[in-house]
């Protein structure tokens, strides 16, 4: 549970959540080997606009996912799912709430006010690690918002 959670698997994650519906096309990252255990889930979040390389043709699926980059797939896959994404919350209310990057300030918003990210004594920590544990937290409180708009 305290394995860091890697870019691969938090699209395999949500690809699976999706159905595994297929993507039209290669998403050509030179990283993502087409026998790799998430192309399929890379492709398909790249075409449906749920995650995105990170520069150079690259999508790092080794890479360690930060808290800010799970909260920002999520909030793209609500949005995918027709979710509404509009609510705010106050990340000035974090000590760390201004060092939200600026493309996940939308995310890690709509993530605070619908309890989904929480934080730690104040602390929201969004380019730290998140951990298998901390993902799966997240993932059960996102799937009770995702079944409760669906209905």
């Amino acid at each position: 549970p305290d394995v860091a959670t890697t870019r691969g698997m938090m699209v395999t994650i949500l690809h699976r959540m999706a159905g595994e519906p297929a993507a039209a096309a290669d998403a050509q990252f030179t990283d993502v080997a087409d026998t790799s255990y998430c192309a399929a889930a890379v492709d398909w979040a790249s075409e449906a606009g749920v995650a995105s390389g990170v520069g150079n043709r690259t999508f790092a699926p080794d890479n360690t996912l930060t808290r800010e980059q799970a909260v920002t797939m999520l909030y793209r896959y609500a949005q995918l799912q027709g979710v509404d994404v509009t609510a705010a919350g106050d990340l000035s209310a974090y000590t760390d709430g201004s060092s939200v990057s600026a493309f996940a300030q939308d995310a890690v918003s709509w993530a605070v006010s619908n309890g989904l990210l929480k934080g730690n004594a104040g602390v929201l920590n969004p380019q730290g690690s998140a951990s298998r544990a901390e993902l799966a937290a997240l993932m059960v409180r996102a799937s009770a918002l995702l079944t409760a708009d669906a209905e």
